[in-house]
């Protein structure tokens, strides 16, 4: 059975999925169309119901939750790992900072143009949560931000994926890891982004789908350089060692399986967000059961 698969082109996902799609586990007779898209082509296409199983943001599965489920493998969650708010001007990167730790209004900087990788992006989520007041937002696709920042086209940029480990060589400051904001407002890992499968498909194969891509996960940390050229052949032009920093931030044990923890945290992101009214409500399930 031939399955439509999209995923990103980043070092975390192409870890996870080299043994899929490569055939180096027993994938039980199914086999994969591949599509590599940025995430927020990825949130779109599954809003249209265009692939059988995508990586997609955890925000961006609200939207599509009536008709995807989450797969227990090949989720990326959490601690130190979430997205970056930065800027060119170390000013006002100590100002926002002081006032996030305030609790302070953002009155009289809420036209500071923000530079962001797509509206149903965990990172917009998390962003809105931290300055709710920050609206003025330009869609950049997220390799595109830190370039926006040093030529002032936008006066805050917020990043995801390898720029975290590449903003400050550029002279760029941070204002706040959005990640470690979430973790000390709930105490819970963030959840970024997971795999989904379209509820139509047979019981019997979205379990085969959760089952192989733990055992591809799990090959892969067995087997770390098994997937080199395939992941260096997407990773835009970054050195290994920051292609494996980026492996080991959003590749964890959360990837293989949720977890009661892991479980939770997505369970409380939704209640946060329809709390805030950021998503619509739904009597869906999350988990694929």
């Amino acid at each position: 059975m031939k399955l439509t698969l999209g995923f990103s082109p980043c070092p975390n996902d192409t870890f996870i999925f080299d043994a899929l799609i490569h055939h180096k586990i027993d994938t039980k007779g199914l086999d994969f169309e591949v599509e590599y898209q940025d995430v927020e082509t990825l949130n779109l296409k599954a809003f249209q119901g265009d692939l059988d199983i995508t990586k997609l943001s955890y925000h961006a599965f609200a939207y599509a939750v009536e008709d995807y489920e989450l797969l227990d493998a090949g989720s990326a969650l959490g601690f130190g790992v979430g997205p970056m708010l930065i800027t060119k001007d170390p000013k006002l990167a100590k100002l926002l900072q002081q006032k996030l730790e305030r609790a302070e209004s953002l009155e009289g900087f809420d036209q500071l143009k923000v530079g962001y990788p797509g509206k149903y992006t965990t990172a917009n989520f998390l962003l809105s949560l931290a300055f709710p007041e920050l609206k003025n937002k330009v869609e950049l696709v997220f390799s595109d931000i830190e370039g926006a920042l040093l030529d002032g086209s936008i006066d805050l940029g917020l990043i995801i994926h390898e720029n975290r480990f590449t903003y400050a060589e550029k002279g760029l400051h941070k204002v706040v890891d959005l990640g470690e904001y979430w973790e000390k407002t709930t105490k819970f890992p963030i959840p970024l982004g997971g795999i989904v499968v379209k509820r139509s498909l047979p019981k019997e194969v979205k379990e085969t789908l959760n089952t192989i891509l733990k055992e591809s996960v799990e090959f892969a940390f067995a087997n770390p350089k098994s997937g080199l050229e395939f992941i260096r052949a997407h990773a835009q032009e970054m050195s290994e060692e920051v292609m494996y920093k980026h492996i080991e931030l959003y590749v964890n044990k959360y990837s293989v399986e949720l977890g009661l923890e892991g479980r939770d945290a997505i369970t409380r992101m939704f209640e946060k967000a329809q709390e805030m009214g950021f998503i619509p409500q739904s009597d869906q399930k999350l988990f694929l059961s």
